[in-house]
């Protein structure tokens, strides 16, 4: 089966370490409890706030062996408000287990977001 998977991460600044660190810390998150290879994983999609421009979130996972896997990264819309400097992810996932174990991953200020799931 295909799943996806959700998560965010809000990052200290638009520095370039600051993102790579934080985009690593959220896919090894994701990839740890959804008990993944990068074999698993189909593709991946990363979004970042319109503030950080310092660096590519995908660079992280690259960085993380995921070599073969297609990425892309995305500005998320400017919404008046919003919370600042967050990485989202959005992971589609070979795995056959049902959505109601899926783990999704909201760490640091990005727990915010989703209060219902975040860990």
């Amino acid at each position: 089966m295909v799943r996806a998977i959700r998560g965010a991460i809000q990052v200290e600044a638009n520095d370039r370490d600051a993102i790579i660190s934080g985009t690593t810390e959220l896919v090894a998150a994701v990839m740890e409890r959804n008990q993944l290879t990068t074999d698993d994983v189909i593709s991946v999609l990363f979004t970042a706030t319109p503030d950080l421009t310092a660096e590519f979130p995908a660079l992280a996972a690259r960085k993380l062996g995921f070599h073969e896997v297609p990425l892309i990264c995305c500005t998320e819309i400017g919404v008046p408000g919003a919370l600042p400097r967050v990485v989202r992810l959005m992971a589609h996932v070979e795995i056959d287990r049902p959505r109601a174990e899926i783990q999704h991953v909201y760490l640091r200020g990005a727990t915010v977001l989703r209060q219902d799931i975040a860990q």
